[in-house]
């Protein structure tokens, strides 16, 4: 079984992880975070049930509380962590993954995430080599509220979008919870109910099959934007009046438009971004930071360069004033603001978007290798002699500059996949370099 990730832990469940596991991390989470509760928020998975019970009691053995906040976003359960005062938390979900997935995402104190530098390799040693003693005195299960006051943080930043016509599709997860409460129930939704199958399409919006549904009915509806969150509601991604799916970094700009009035100052951004949103954003006055991907290393990073706010390549946008933490909803709010302020101006969402874009980008491109690291070193040292010594990122695979273009390649954290994304001044010059990266890759295949 190999369910502690990077970021969090996650697999197929009785497969990857069974509730044996479960009950030992919830034994020893209170050990490894010195906590005498923990907060616990699930989604809407078949198994998500199960993996509470055994959860729970592993923590109640422990001697520690459950505050059990029942169906929860995973921001949901990072805004309890902080509203509640809690050492510990945890979200069970499988986020995006398909419908035979579940997880569990661990937070500390103020929402900081703990991941395989902060502390899931030591609970996967603890699970895998210490003894259980049951606590003479156990904990209780006890339920608090968490939905209300997240609902009214939220709705600080509404803004008013009676110009608005807008489809959401909600992929029949954790975004049901506070979607008709916090935007109203006239707009038009899909798939605006529960169902842990994911029978519509897989809670991922970041694979444009799953937006298929989305696209048609902005165009049906004549809508002014598309919104899709997927399945525990931490990503949010955005279709344009046109049916055109926006990549994900490109409305990292979008924030920049309503941020960069009101202050200037540090913005994060994940290594894969484009050129087009780092220049947006410096023109507009940002110091932009680029820094490792996955929540587990933005969350760290923000706080620590006290950044106005940051986004990722996959859709996860991070705000000082959510605990430096992502959420689809709050990214949602702002980015519908934008909208509506530029349909005032008489400007669509694409024709913003396209003012932004000024290179030709491949998008993730995903390659599945047996040997990801000789296929990253070859690409390595093909280009790396041509590169100025300040162009060269390392900390995340790596990514190379050039005058006229760039690229990343990195090993994915959750799946087995060799990832890259290549961008260039002009389609014909994008083209040409891919092709160049795949055939080298091509021959680790």
């Amino acid at each position: 079984m190999g369910a502690f990730k990077a970021y969090d832990i996650r697999g197929i469940y009785n497969k990857d992880f069974d509730k044996e596991t479960v009950y030992k991390i919830g034994f020893f989470l209170p050990k490894l975070l010195k906590s005498k509760e923990v907060v616990v928020g699930r989604d809407v998975r078949t198994t998500s049930d199960e993996i509470f019970e055994a959860l729970s009691r592993g923590i109640t053995d422990s001697g520690s509380d459950v505050w059990d906040i029942g169906l929860a976003t995973t921001p949901m359960v990072y805004f309890a962590t902080v509203h509640l005062a809690s050492e510990a938390s945890v979200q069970i979900t499988a986020s995006h993954n398909p419908a035979q997935y579940n997880g569990l995402k661990i937070s500390r104190a103020k929402a900081l995430p703990v991941g395989s530098e902060t502390g899931l390799k030591e609970l996967e040693a603890m699970v895998n080599n210490d003894t259980i003693v049951v606590a003479k005195q156990k904990g209780s299960i006890i339920q608090k509220d968490a939905k209300t006051p997240y609902l009214a943080f939220l709705k600080q930043y509404a803004p008013n979008t009676s110009n608005l016509n807008i489809s959401f599709d909600l992929s029949h997860g954790m975004a049901n919870l506070l979607a008709k409460d916090l935007l109203g129930d006239h707009h038009q939704y899909l798939y605006d109910h529960f169902d842990g199958t994911f029978p519509a399409h897989e809670p991922n919006p970041l694979e444009e099959e799953n937006c298929k549904d989305i696209k048609d009915a902005v165009l049906a509806n004549k809508s002014d934007v598309g919104v899709i969150f997927d399945g525990d509601a931490d990503r949010v991604m955005f279709i344009d009046e046109k049916g055109r799916f926006i990549q994900p970094d490109y409305i990292t700009a979008v924030l920049g438009y309503h941020y960069l009035k009101q202050e200037k100052g540090n913005v994060l951004v994940d290594i894969r971004t484009s050129r087009s949103t780092t220049e947006y954003l410096a023109k507009h006055g940002a110091q932009v930071h680029i820094w490792k991907v996955g929540h587990a290393f933005a969350k760290i990073k923000l706080r620590d360069i006290e950044a106005i706010f940051g986004g990722e390549l996959a859709g996860h946008y991070y705000f000082r004033d959510f605990y430096n933490c992502d959420s689809g909803f709050l990214a949602s709010l702002i980015v519908l603001g934008v909208v509506s302020d530029l349909k005032k101006q008489g400007i669509t969402l694409s024709c913003f978007i396209d003012t932004i874009i000024a290179y030709a980008n491949s998008g993730e491109k995903n390659f599945k290798l047996e040997d990801k690291d000789k296929a990253m070193d070859a690409l390595y040292t093909e280009f790396v002699k041509n590169a100025k010594p300040d162009k060269v990122l390392d900390f995340d695979g790596y990514r190379i500059e050039f005058p006229t273009w760039w690229f990343n390649v990195r090993k994915s954290n959750t799946e087995p996949y060799l990832r890259l994304v290549v961008e260039a001044k002009t389609k014909e010059e994008l083209e040409d370099r891919t092709k160049a990266l795949t055939a080298i890759i091509k021959q680790f295949n």
